[in-house]
């Protein structure tokens, strides 16, 4: 059974935490591959993005483990139009198939090994139907930034927050520290990923029966080059 990281000490707070980051080019984003057809957000969460794809037009249904999430979806306006399905997204079934799945803002690390990362490929295939799509958003490793000999680097430093991703060479694994001050408390997340490189997800997309579509490095579409931070890759199931 998959560890819920996303119990109430994160989903109360997780949609103000996301509101610096880009929703509409996303939905045009994912609007232009959905086209008239179905999309499944794996990670559905509290809806931050499937909600205004749903009033775009597209039909969507999620897979999550939280329900401290979903339920801040489910008290959201529209959230009855939108299909949940409760469970582990690299294997939970959902009714389809599917024009587009899509895994944004990094989630794909949530799997933490490389055998649940390559089983959400064959989740998704199984989903999609012939000529779908499968999206995902996710860093490109930092790993060029990390002095020799270190495992430590500071993503945010503020007099409210600090950040900082803890890696693990050997495993890929990556553990992301919170710290925050809110109403002059401490509160503290330590959360678990395993980063994973383009050209490993390709692999995986091969392996499930799906080919690079396309790779580019934001939602606007940017050119993906060896500066890129992250990138947006879309395979499409042969």
């Amino acid at each position: 059974m998959r560890v819920n990281h996303f119990g109430e000490a994160v989903a109360k707070d997780y949609d103000t935490d996301c509101e610096p980051m880009p929703v509409q080019p996303v939905v045009d984003f994912l609007k232009g591959l959905a086209g008239d057809g179905s999309a499944l957000e794996l990670g559905i969460g509290t809806g931050r993005i499937a909600l205004p794809l749903s009033r775009a037009g597209v039909a969507v249904h999620g897979i999550d483990l939280s329900e401290e999430m979903l339920d801040r979806l489910r008290a959201k306006p529209g959230a009855e139009r939108i299909g949940v399905t409760v469970g582990d997204f690299a294997t939970a079934k959902a009714p389809g198939p599917f024009r587009l799945a899509y895994l944004v803002f990094n989630t794909i690390m949530n799997l933490t090994t490389q055998d649940d990362q390559v089983a959400c490929f064959a989740n998704v295939a199984e989903h999609l139907e012939p000529g779908g799509f499968f999206v995902i958003e996710v860093q490109v490793p930092d790993l060029q930034r990390l002095p020799a000999g270190e495992t430590v680097r500071p993503f945010a430093v503020t007099p409210e927050r600090l950040g900082f991703d803890e890696y693990d060479i050997a495993t890929q694994g990556l553990i992301s520290h919170h710290y925050r001050i809110v109403d002059g408390a401490a509160r503290t997340v330590s959360m678990p990923f395993r980063y994973v490189w383009p050209a490993e997800l390709d692999l995986m997309a091969r392996m499930a029966g799906m080919r690079l579509h396309e790779r580019v490095t934001d939602w606007d579409r940017g050119p993906f080059t060896s500066d890129s931070g992250k990138h947006v890759s879309v395979w499409q199931k042969l």
